[in-house]
């Protein structure tokens, strides 16, 4: 397939579809970096975004969520966190706040390096979500650099190496916040924050309490 290159004034949204649905990966920008994504039905597709990053299969995937609700479709959230999740997601959602969970038994493993845990995200670009929603509410996604690579804040700084690899490209300039999302554990006694990005430390612990 030749690759197909949109702005973000005409893309075809059942084409994006189509395709992920057949293994192919897309790089598209959220509200922090530019990503690369493949369908959570396609273990084709999740294997071509690391085969394209050229990395190894310890390091897992992401998941982008397109609303709230998505959550609980590849999530578990335990008694016990529930409070918190909803406190996060209230104050986080559409935003830089990547949870960790203990997945359920759709998340195929290869996604999540055979763990038992999945980081999910509902990033603040209308059209991010829009993209996300369009292949069924969860896009499997991490940043779309080769690693090692600088990753890429903007549609001119992704590598031309690996715009290559992918299928199809939306070019929608720069993205908003140009910062990684923060990542929390939720899947230990105590949160566990494991890289403070956009979201800093002690903004959270106002809302949860200490960690």
């Amino acid at each position: 397939m030749k690759r197909i290159v949109f702005k973000k004034d005409n893309i075809d949204f059942q084409i994006i579809e189509n395709s992920l649905k057949l293994g192919k990966i897309i790089i598209y920008p959220t509200d922090t970096v530019y990503g690369v994504g493949a369908s959570i039905d396609s273990i084709e597709g999740i294997n071509k975004i690391y085969t394209a990053k050229e990395r190894n299969f310890k390091s897992p995937l992401i998941a982008l969520l397109s609303k709230h609700e998505n959550i609980e479709k590849i999530a578990i959230i335990e008694d016990n966190k529930k409070n918190i999740v909803e406190k996060l997601a209230n104050e986080y959602w559409p935003g830089a706040l990547t949870i960790i969970l203990k997945k359920k038994e759709c998340v195929p493993s290869i996604m999540v390096s055979n763990g038992d845990t999945v980081g999910v995200r509902i990033p603040n670009l209308k059209l991010a979500r829009e993209i996300i929603e369009s292949v069924g509410g969860i896009l499997p996604t991490t940043s779309a650099n080769i690693s090692g690579e600088k990753t890429p804040r903007s549609f001119e700084e992704l590598s031309e190496k690996f715009k290559e690899r992918a299928d199809i490209l939306i070019d929608a300039g720069q993205s908003p916040l140009g910062v990684e999302s923060t990542i929390i554990d939720l899947t230990k006694d105590v949160p566990v924050i494991l890289r403070e990005g956009a979201i800093k430390k002690e903004a959270i612990e106002k809302l949860i309490g200490k960690i």
